[in-house]
């Protein structure tokens, strides 16, 4: 995901907060947030979930404002991809 323009920092302290949250959820085995060095801008957020059931149930259950940070400070949607790793 890329942070708007100046966002850069507003982006890694709510994808931080998020993680901390997130980290708690059921299922959730871990979260690497990852900052990109040539671009202060651009962000990896890899979520390890037990199962897919998991991932679901707790992203139905995660309040607006748990992702209202993250929103207001990106560039345009997260781009990405859901896969499954065995």
């Amino acid at each position: 995901m890329t942070a708007a323009e100046g966002q850069g920092d507003v982006l890694v302290g709510a994808l931080a907060a998020l993680r901390e949250l997130v980290l708690t959820k059921p299922g959730c085995s871990g979260i690497d947030l990852l900052r990109d060095d040539a671009d202060a801008n651009r962000f990896l957020f890899i979520e390890k979930w037990d199962s897919v059931e998991a991932h679901q149930a707790v992203l139905g259950s995660l309040p607006p404002e748990a992702l209202a940070g993250v929103m207001g400070a990106l560039a345009g949607p997260p781009e990405g991809t859901y896969e499954t790793y065995l």
